[in-house]
């Protein structure tokens, strides 16, 4: 299970449309499913409308492509997907904006198929106060609410660039298994996208999982390794315990090709971010997006080598891979 990843091909000039190289890198993955964001990101205009039109996107290219991907909905699409050998596609939003202030258009994103909603992105949003927030105020009355109706509809609740009093009371406020879905340890490397070990450890009181992403955040500067990655699971898993880590990429699928295009292709992401204020430290315009020896679609079954060798038990291996997710999904949406 990828907690949070992507389908796109930057090459492709229809984010929704699976090319050859993606459809080629699925087949190779071994992934099971994978929580594809839906939507726009910060405080903006239509959000409601382009989230509308977002899923609508997705589950047409779902449709396009029935012997390669499947919409999970439950448990039990996750079981088909497997068996079937499909890519199983679970849509989520990394923000509330979508909801436009209305708390019961929870419900509403529910009836489109959405399964996952990450409470804010790394600004103040109404539900509460991001990451990079120097405030940090925590949550607000309109994102306790928010929840309660995540909750109501059987959605599961993400934590993701949330601040930290933001989280902290969030997870005091669930009374049903949330997810931080890709993130760091802040212990290991302190940058405002990764958590504290008090997050770590509340999270997995409650019951749910956190997902360690494969992100220039797992160290200070440079470009993110295999030794950077492995840290954080080790440590994430020392604070939290085996049943509650598993990975979120936060990445394609497909790995990125590094050439010129690609170095101008980051550049320019990296820009735009910082205009809109929502590039976060540790983000960088010669930096990529990546764990430099997992950059290919077999990442998992190298990463289960990787851990092996450094004595992992099959497992352990086994819940960080994906059935530490698998579980979390049955017991939020059944």
């Amino acid at each position: 299970m990828d907690a949070l990843g992507g389908l796109y091909d930057p090459n492709a000039s229809d984010p929704y449309a699976i090319s050859p190289r993606v459809r080629a890198a699925v087949k190779d993955s071994g992934l099971t499913a994978l929580q594809l964001t839906v939507g726009d990101v910060g405080n903006g205009p239509d959000r409601f409308r382009l989230a509308v039109e977002g899923i609508a996107r997705a589950r047409g290219m779902i449709r396009a492509n029935p012997d390669l991907l499947r919409h999970v909905l439950n448990a039990s699409d996750l079981a088909a997907a497997k068996s079937e050998n499909r890519l199983g596609l679970v849509l989520g939003f990394q923000d509330t904006t979508p909801l436009e202030g209305d708390p019961a258009r929870v419900g509403v994103f529910a009836e489109l198929g959405m399964r996952v909603i990450q409470l804010t992105y790394n600004k103040r949003n109404l539900a509460g106060d991001g990451a990079l927030e120097a405030a940090d105020a925590g949550l607000s009355d309109m994102g306790r609410e928010i929840i309660a109706e995540i909750e109501r509809n059987r959605l599961l609740l993400d934590l993701s660039h949330g601040g930290r009093r933001t989280i902290a009371e969030a997870l005091g406020a669930a009374t049903r298994p949330p997810t931080i879905s890709h993130t760091g340890c802040r212990a290991v490397t302190d940058y405002p996208r990764n958590v504290d070990d008090a997050a770590l450890r509340a999270t997995a009181e409650k019951g749910g999982v956190v997902g360690i992403y494969f992100m220039p955040f797992l160290r200070t500067s440079g470009q993110a390794t295999r030794e950077d990655l492995i840290r954080h699971l080790e440590h994430a898993v020392k604070v939290a315990g085996e049943d509650h880590v598993g990975i979120g990429t936060d990445g394609g699928l497909a790995g990125v090709v590094i050439d010129d295009a690609a170095r101008r292709r980051q550049r320019e992401f990296v820009e735009r971010r910082q205009a809109l204020g929502i590039a976060a430290p540790g983000e960088a315009a010669d930096v990529f997006n990546i764990v430099t020896e997992y950059n290919h679609p077999g990442r998992y079954l190298q990463l289960a080598e990787d851990l092996t060798a450094r004595g992992w038990p099959a497992s352990r291996v086994d819940k960080l891979l994906g059935a530490n997710f698998a579980r979390l999904y049955r017991d939020v949406w059944g």
